[in-house]
């Protein structure tokens, strides 16, 4: 049994429908990658997983028990947390008060501890005193990955997280990906950097017009004519 499962998920806006039967596994320890070209359903599908709205049709579990009615609060206490496409810090809170305040309301001990050490850990441990509204668009991905582990997820929902990063941010970024590998967070990875996705992701799931059109690993992916189509710019 995976860790995360999504079965049959089909999502609908005023007639559109923006997901159909997606399924989709995760397991633990493992890095997955979601990709495919804009507007395929990629931000829904993690919309639908950490519960911000609910699906037309199907079902989200984690350990085999549906959460797919669950509020976000309540899947955050099962293990999953996200970060999104358009960062979300809190501006006028500094570095470390953005950590701690996921640490407190996860009621983990010594809050401001955890958030030390997390920020140490994500490479931005200098920057706690400093606005979160100060920060560069790369410092701010990492401590809002910090913050989401905070919460001690076990699946870990990353939306874009290299956008406007460099290559160098890019490439510590992944190091990063490979520690929570080890340490068996499960990971889900929307990404557009091809380059990431083919090194980091154990899996690859690519989503078109809201159709899981192919997935596999990397190196299998990559070759299907229908991604290469859809996503890759091939004809």
């Amino acid at each position: 049994m995976a860790l995360l499962e999504v079965r049959d998920i089909t999502m609908r806006f005023s007639g559109v429908r923006a997901l159909d039967g997606v399924d989709l596994d995760i397991e633990p320890g493992t890095i997955t990658g979601l990709i495919g070209p804009n507007g395929a359903g990629k931000t829904t599908l993690f919309d639908i997983i950490s519960g911000v709205q609910p699906p037309t049709a199907g079902m989200v579990s984690i350990d085999g028990t549906a959460i797919t009615r669950l509020p976000p609060y309540r899947r955050c206490r099962r293990g999953i947390a996200r970060t999104f496409q358009r960062i979300e810090l809190f501006g006028s809170l500094t570095v470390l008060e953005n950590v701690r305040v996921a640490a407190e309301i996860s009621r983990r001990r010594h809050p401001v501890e955890v958030a030390t050490e997390l920020l140490q850990f994500v490479g931005v441990g200098h920057l706690a005193g400093q606005l979160a509204g100060d920060l560069p668009t790369g410092a701010a991905r990492l401590v809002e990955v910090a913050r989401a582990l905070a919460t001690r997820p076990r699946v870990l929902l990353l939306d874009e997280p290299v956008s406007g990063l460099d290559d160098q941010e890019t490439r510590a970024f992944g190091t990063l990906l490979g520690l929570l590998r080890a340490q068996g967070v499960a990971v889900l990875l929307v990404e557009h950097d091809m380059s990431l996705v083919m090194e980091v992701c154990d899996r690859v799931y690519v989503l078109d017009l809201g159709k899981v059109i192919a997935h596999g690993e990397p190196h299998e992916v990559r070759r299907e004519p229908q991604v290469l189509a859809a996503y890759l710019g091939a004809s």
